[in-house]
């Protein structure tokens, strides 16, 4: 008897490793193996079993089918596999396929620039908790790439935390594959998370900015997006087909983002965000006046790229010039959606019409982000129940000043000399001066600096100007007295200067790329020019 115990209770002590799946006796004497093999769209796992008569054939059996399993191999899944192999795994196979394209490039960046290095040696099963805690604090001390100048050494809080959440995801997903007990991301000590400053623009603002954007040609697109509350991408995004003029319906069914340069126009994320608006009449009257000046099917076309609406960028910095000249507040173009939705909600507009103005999943998510201006309203509210039912007497309230309208004359900037350059406010405490010369051989070249205040930029602009102003004059000596061969044509002789100057630059695209040419035409005079300058 004692003995049965014993061995009963060995029988339970042992645990099988992660990965390998289950074994037990059935009650009619066989053995049976069961492994997960993925999961349904449900998230429920989907597994196969195999039986045997004896508990060693059972465990063959399930070893082989282990292996046999589409991305479980030996070489791809196991758990003792690096933890970089198993990131990179997770993310090809599960994760990517689900995210749109400006997202993938943010988990990518995450991925090979900051996780890979740190910690991707460190196989999946032993990746402890303290492991990541302390990878979660080198990247707050010294974790930035890039920008160091401007930014500091370490990452900022939300970078941190985007890390960490990428590892959570690809750890869960290791716990729910069995190749993990527990997600030893469960728990780590995060930089705590900050909800951006909301920053509106008052009346007396509002006004100014408004003058100074007309003043600038963007008084359109912003006076459409602070009396809609439209987000940024879909304002952009906008055609002329979206708006009917006889019912002054607005229909926002798409947006615009841009990834590794490229502008995309790809619908909403939600189902709430495809939304009609209905504008009011007299920002209707300043659109149609406004239609017979545009020859485009975008809404707000760009002044340089045919067919192509403005770029996100170009509306954001174009905000902070403005925002400059007129004196006002830095905002962020998001918080101008902000300002729409708290002259919304004090004059009257109810939660629920303004959640789906705003394309708000759920008008829940309206009140936690403007739960300052509710419950302002619900003090008003309660104010007038005590007077209506408690018969407590009116106490007079003194109604706040309102101002008429500002004076306010616009800035019409001083357009720089050519050749000095551009300067551009990028944040609050960071400036972008940039020089974009014509090399001796036809090619732009453009060059960056960065400063904190706009008299430093300056400076440091005119010496970069001074740098290149220098190489160009040295390369125009470099060919000084060398004639290019008679006969060649425009193209040709493009593609003789490029090639005299760049001997080490060999690939057609990279050529066609620099000098403006059709990859082609490179590849068919390469070989010619290359033996005119005595190259093999």
């Amino acid at each position: 008897m004692h003995g049965s115990q014993w061995k009963g209770a060995e029988t339970l002590a042992k645990k099988r490793k992660s990965g390998t799946g289950t074994v037990r006796q059935r009650g009619d004497g066989r053995w049976e193996g069961r492994v997960v093999i993925g999961y349904d769209d449900s998230g429920l796992p989907k597994t196969k079993n195999v039986l045997a008569k004896t508990k060693r054939e059972c465990q063959e059996k399930l070893r082989q089918l282990t292996e046999s399993m589409v991305g479980r191999n030996d070489r791809k899944v196991k758990s003792d596999m690096l933890f970089g192999d198993w990131l990179c795994y997770w993310y090809e196979t599960h994760s990517k396929p689900t995210l749109r394209a400006s997202t993938q490039n943010n988990y990518e960046n995450v991925i090979h620039n900051h996780v890979l290095p740190e910690i991707g040696k460190i196989p999946l099963n032993k990746l402890s908790q303290n492991d990541l805690q302390q990878f979660y604090g080198r990247l707050k001390k010294n974790g930035r790439k890039r920008l160091t100048e401007q930014y500091g050494a370490g990452l900022s809080d939300r970078m941190v935390r985007m890390c960490h959440a990428v590892c959570r995801s690809a750890l869960e997903r290791a716990v729910r594959d069995d190749l993990l007990r527990t997600n030893p991301a469960i728990g780590c000590k995060l930089p705590p998370k900050k909800a951006k400053e909301m920053q509106v623009l008052d009346r007396e603002e509002l006004q100014k900015f408004l003058i100074q954007a007309q003043a600038d040609g963007y008084y359109e697109l912003f006076l459409l997006d602070l009396c809609t509350g439209l987000r940024r991408g879909e304002l952009i995004a906008l055609q002329w087909e979206d708006l009917n003029f006889e019912t002054g319906v607005l229909t926002v069914n798409k947006q615009a983002y841009t990834v590794n340069g490229e502008l995309q126009i790809i619908p909403p994320k939600t189902k709430a965000s495809v939304r009609k608006l209905v504008l009011p009449p007299a920002v209707l009257a300043v659109l149609r006046e406004y239609r017979r000046k545009v020859d485009s099917r975008w809404m707000f076309p760009s002044p340089v790229k045919a067919d192509r609406p403005i770029t996100p960028g170009v509306a954001r910095r174009r905000l902070q010039t403005i925002l400059e000249r007129a004196d006002c507040k830095r905002v962020r173009f998001h918080d101008l959606r902000h300002t729409f939705a708290t002259l919304a909600l004090e004059n009257g507009m109810d939660v629920k019409t303004l959640s789906a103005m705003l394309g708000h999943v759920s008008a829940v998510t309206t009140l936690d982000i403007y739960t300052h201006i509710t419950g302002d309203m619900q003090r008003a509210a309660a104010a007038s129940i005590d007077r209506s039912i408690g018969k407590a007497e009116p106490q007079e309230e003194t109604e706040p000043e309102r101002k008429g309208i500002v004076d306010f004359r616009p800035y019409v900037g001083k357009k720089r000399k050519p050749g000095t350059g551009c300067i551009s406010e990028l944040n609050d405490h960071l400036f972008e001066g940039r020089y974009s010369p014509i090399w001796p051989d036809g090619t732009q070249h453009s060059r960056n600096v960065y400063a904190r205040t706009r008299e430093e930029c300056e400076e440091k602009l005119k010496a970069l100007i001074t740098e290149m102003n220098e190489e160009r004059k040295n390369l125009k000596e470099q060919l000084a007295g060398i004639a290019p061969p008679e006969k060649l044509t425009k193209k040709q002789r493009k593609l003789w200067d490029y090639m005299r100057l760049h001997p080490e630059v060999t690939e057609f695209s990279t050529i066609a790329k620099r000098t403006g040419l059709a990859r082609n035409t490179v590849k068919k005079y390469y070989e010619m020019i290359a033996a005119m300058l005595g190259r093999k």
